[in-house]
């Protein structure tokens, strides 16, 4: 019984924070902002649609190319001359050319598609931001929950610890009671039972404690996993003042989904303006400088060269593609998706914010409760103590008054840590998760 008593204190140091690197949530927020994975690679294809909001990549601007070419040829030839019935023959008659030249195209005008194109690669680039914003809440919302999983773990790990040393302090009472008598053996099994019982539970809590710290190292991209960490906070405080209707007008105006829909509503309405830019006419520009060298082997000539500019305009219309009508009925269907879509979406971040809220009011009224449970039941494991030390209290009933505490202690942080949760809710659907950053 000693070494496992040993035991378990050896575990509680590890575990309970012995030469671990302690943090605040912010701290382990701001942690994994910067180095968590998922988020570099978010941020990268923010990168991205940034990189791709150009007037280049709209059509604005002309294409400018360089060329040069190089062309050889080798013949021979017979002619017979009318006049005389002679066949004149000429052999390896070589010619060459060698050319090179400077083109521009440009597109002038094509019906506003380039504008639109480019305020859609615009609308992109702030979809981009919103959706690096909502990985970024939802990554607040998820180390949160896991920061204070591993605060309840670790607290609930304590009240397992306290159990063992209540139970190791009713088996010291009863073996030596029963040294002299006082005790039966069936007393002193029965307390020696119940200390094993407790100190598996305890030992069994370690590695629920241990499995949600390497998950919170993880999430912080912490290299060694292991390394053991603990929280400046000793308990789960609960934010009992939100407000249900600034939540409610806070997720209207904030919602980062909303957002992303809007965006694509935003998209579509753009891809409509593009399929009826084809209505217009088009004007293009094309110029270019060409410089040319011949080469003769044989003639009148020996070389000759050339150089000179061109340009011209073309101005045209598409009257008929085959494609057209299709395109803006499939569009304007996409515009009416869009819009269902963000009304489906309206309703169902309404219905999501008011089981919350119900769940977060329902959570604060049992909070209160369970508080008060915890006070009564540490009464009366109090007076049950002095009763047993007396002598007047069974062990069994010893036992049910040390249950008791421990059940409603269970209770208090299981209801803590649901309150809380409710509460990263709210924040997360209303856009104010950040707040935990402050």
């Amino acid at each position: 019984m000693k070494k496992t008593i040993l035991t378990i204190f050896a575990l509680a140091t590890i575990v309970l924070g012995g030469n671990a690197q302690t943090y605040t949530l912010s701290q382990c927020l701001k942690k994994g902002l910067e180095n968590n994975y998922s988020l570099r690679i978010t941020r990268n294809q923010e990168e991205v649609a940034h990189n791709n909001a150009t007037l280049a990549n709209a059509g604005y601007l002309p294409t400018i190319d360089l060329g040069a070419g190089y062309n050889g040829s080798l013949n021979g030839n017979d002619t017979k001359v009318r006049a005389t019935g002679e066949t004149e023959q000429s052999r390896s008659n070589f010619d060459n050319n060698i050319s090179a030249g400077v083109d521009v195209n440009w597109t002038i005008f094509n019906g506003f598609k380039t504008k639109t194109t480019y305020r859609q690669l615009q609308e992109m680039e702030k979809m981009g931001e919103t959706q690096t914003r909502l990985a970024i809440e939802d990554f607040i919302a998820g180390l949160a929950a896991e920061y204070y999983n591993f605060l309840q773990q670790r607290l609930r790990l304590n009240n397992y610890y306290n159990a063992v040393l209540l139970s190791k302090e009713r088996l010291r009472i009863v073996e030596e009671r029963y040294n002299i008598g006082s005790f039966s053996r069936l007393d002193y099994q029965q307390a020696k039972v119940d200390f094993n019982a407790d100190s598996a539970q305890y030992i069994k809590q370690q590695e629920v404690v241990i499995t949600s710290r390497i998950a919170l190292n993880e999430m912080m991209a912490i290299d060694q996993v292991y390394t053991p960490i603990t929280t400046v906070e000793t308990n789960i405080e609960v934010d009992t003042t939100l407000n249900f209707v600034h939540l409610w007008d806070m997720m209207l105006e904030n919602n980062a989904e909303l957002m992303l829909a809007d965006h694509n509503k935003a998209i579509t309405n753009l891809d409509y303006k593009k399929v009826l830019s084809r209505n217009y006419p088009y004007l293009k520009l094309n110029a270019g400088y060409d410089y040319s060298f011949n080469s003769y082997n044989k003639g009148a000539y020996i070389h000759r060269s050339g150089w000179g500019g061109n340009a011209s305009l073309t101005l045209g219309i598409n009257l008929w593609d085959g494609n057209r009508r299709r395109e803006k009925r499939n569009a304007q269907i996409a515009i009416e998706n869009g819009k269902l879509q963000r009304e489906k979406l309206v309703l169902s971040l309404k219905a999501d914010l008011g089981n919350m809220w119900q769940a977060y009011e329902n959570n604060l009224q049992l909070l209160n409760l369970e508080k008060l449970n915890v006070i009564t039941a540490r009464e009366n494991h109090d007076i049950a103590k002095e009763r047993y030390m007396l002598g007047d209290l069974s062990g069994i009933e010893m036992r049910e008054a040390q249950q008791s505490l421990l059940q409603a202690e269970e209770r208090l942080l299981s209801v803590e840590y649901d309150t809380k949760i409710c509460e990263i809710s709210l924040l997360l659907i209303s856009g104010e998760i950040g707040n935990y950053l402050e």
